[in-house]
């Protein structure tokens, strides 16, 4: 009788190595116990894979992630026996990204949880990527790997949050990410429309359809066919707007005002807004069965003072966008301790205008917390920063020439304090005043410019102009 060759089982490494993604396996104590080649890849910069610590090879930390504020996804999978996904940053060769984990438990023969395995898909971003989310708090984490949950998909989504904290930029990420990024997506702001236009604007119109209506005209849910319609504050829509808004989303079909015909329309709706819909509900003042069709998965974008570890990340990210912003970049440690413990009721939209403003009255000098429009009134900074200003900072042709206009006092002057004496003089303080006043603080730049009644910027200016540097600190 002829012997059957046994037929070689395979190996570990051959399973694993069938995955095109990164995949490693991690038992209970965090060890990595096999990696296939991909996973290797990522991380060329370590000399062996086996036998390290996750944390240790994704992230440097010498302990688990979970003592630095991000979720284990090991841990989970211990826990509760059940599959998990997470967004993490890692670290690859000492530049940081983004990863979707994907982990799912390895039980033994006699259903014991005793590995996890674990999949790594690179999110890749770029600087200049206007879908960029910035940050790495646990919050908005969180929201980044919800968003790629449902980015692919076709669902509705509604977004809420406060003013300000970016659900447009929350909603591109969706499209952008999602199996519809090289379609068009169209924006209706229905807080920007005036209630007599909106639904034009929003379902088009035939021509003769009413007076004026010389063409026709294609709506915005038409034109976003195929694509993504964000429907920003939704909630300023009225019941009417409301109901055949209601039609469209069920039936998946629009008819142009003063149309005899409806006409399918392939369209992704994502809505957002700033006010409490459920109390609306209740009042009567939105529908609740539309409340629930556009609530297929809802989305919560997390205040910015609920994320205030962000800030010095989302305030250099503007500054990258702002001609000559780079030349501020890193923030001196007093602005970001400053800005950090500003609740910001105006969300990002605040912290970006307050980021805006301070590098214009900046005026290439240092950001300093004196061109910080925090709690106080831009107008007025910028009154103060103008009235701070040297006549020569100004230009002017060459064919003007300015005199300086000087007052003297011949009785009493000597008497009176330095500031007293260049309030009474002009804003434009004289070396020896300088002089005297930089002594009687010890040469403190800050001290000195308060006494004088002047920015520190503005005397900066002056001592550089009189050669007194080396004298001041």
């Amino acid at each position: 009788m002829k012997k059957v060759p046994e037929i070689c089982k395979p190996s570990c490494d051959d399973l694993i190595n069938l995955f095109t993604d990164p995949f490693v396996i991690i038992d209970r104590h965090y060890q990595i116990v096999a990696s296939n080649q991909a996973y290797r890849d990522s991380f060329k910069n370590q000399n062996s894979i086996e036998g390290k610590f996750c944390y240790e090879v994704s992230h440097g930390y010498d302990s688990p992630c979970s003592q630095y504020g991000e979720h284990c996804p090991l841990e989970t999978v211990m826990r509760t026996g059940k599959a998990t996904s997470v967004l993490h940053i890692h670290k690859h060769d000492g530049e940081e990204e983004q990863v979707q984990i994907s982990a799912s438990p390895i039980h033994n023969n006699l259903g014991e949880i005793h590995y996890m395995g674990e999949t790594m898909v690179t999110i890749a971003q770029e600087e200049n990527d206007p879908q960029l989310l910035v940050g790495r708090t646990p919050a908005i984490l969180r929201l980044i790997s919800i968003l790629h949950r449902v980015a692919p998909t076709q669902s509705t989504v509604f977004i809420e949050g406060e003013s300000g904290v970016g659900k447009d930029c929350v909603a591109n990420y969706i499209h952008h990410y999602s199996k519809r990024k090289d379609k068009p997506m169209i924006v209706v702001d229905c807080g920007a429309i005036g209630e007599t236009l909106i639904e034009s604007e929003l379902f088009g119109y035939e021509k003769g359809a009413f007076t004026g209506a010389n063409k026709q005209k294609i709506g915005l849910i038409e034109s976003a066919d195929g694509g993504t319609l964000f429907i920003d504050e939704i909630g300023e829509l009225s019941l009417d707007l409301q109901t055949k808004l209601l039609r469209v989303l069920e039936s998946g079909s629009i008819r142009r005002i003063g149309g005899t015909h409806y006409f399918d329309v392939d369209v992704r709706v994502i809505a957002a807004t700033n006010q409490d819909v459920k109390k609306m509900v209740q009042n009567g003042q939105f529908r609740q069965d539309l409340y629930y069709r556009l609530a297929t998965f809802p989305v919560y974008v997390p205040p910015l003072r609920d994320r205030k570890e962000d800030i010095p990340a989302i305030a250099e990210h503007f500054l990258r966008k702002i001609d000559d912003g780079h030349m501020h970049i890193p923030l001196p440690n007093d602005v970001i301790e400053i800005l950090s413990s500003y609740d910001f009721p105006g969300n990002i939209r605040e912290l970006r205008n307050i980021i805006e403003r301070a590098v214009i009255l900046a005026a290439g000098d240092k950001i300093s917390e004196e061109h910080l429009t925090i709690d106080r009134n831009p107008h007025q900074v910028l009154e103060n920063e103008l009235n701070d200003m040297d006549i020569d900072d100004f230009p002017r042709p060459r064919s003007i020439q300015l005199k300086s206009r000087r007052t003297t006092h011949k009785t009493g002057l000597a008497d009176k304090p330095p500031k007293e004496q260049f309030r009474k003089q002009s804003r434009k303080p004289d070396l020896e005043t300088i002089k005297r006043t930089l002594a009687l603080h010890n040469g403190h730049r800050l001290s000195t410019a308060q006494e004088l009644g002047i920015s520190e910027r503005t005397l900066y200016r002056y001592l550089k102009k009189f050669e007194l540097l080396e004298n001041s600190s």
